[in-house]
C-alpha cells in the first residue's frame, strides 16, 4: 500500500529552466525538494523566456509563478501543491 505523502508527491508537477538568471538550479532544487519531497523537477528550458530574464520563476501544477528571488518564488509557489 502507498503512503499519502508519497501519493502527494507524485501528483505535483514542478519545472524550472536551467537558462534563468535569477536562480540557480541546484539550490532551488534542494529548495524544491524539502517544499514537496519526493516529486521530480523537470530542468530545462520551458521557453518563458520573456519573465525568465526578469524574475526567477517556477512552473507548479500547471501555473508559472515569478518573483525577485528564488526564495520568494518558491514561497509563492507552495500554495499551488496538491497536498
Amino acid at each position: 500500500m502507498e503512503s499519502i505523502e508519497s501519493t502527494s508527491a507524485a501528483l505535483n508537477d514542478i519545472r524550472i529552466c536551467d537558462k534563468c538568471k535569477h536562480m540557480r538550479v541546484k539550490s532551488m532544487l534542494s529548495k524544491l525538494d524539502k517544499m514537496s519531497p519526493g516529486t521530480e523537477v523537470k530542468v530545462g528550458c520551458k521557453s518563458y523566456c520573456g519573465p525568465c530574464s526578469r524574475y526567477a520563476f517556477v512552473f507548479v501544477n500547471g501555473r508559472y509563478v515569478t518573483a525577485p528571488t528564488e526564495d520568494e518564488a518558491i514561497e509563492k509557489a507552495r500554495k499551488y501543491l496538491k497536498i
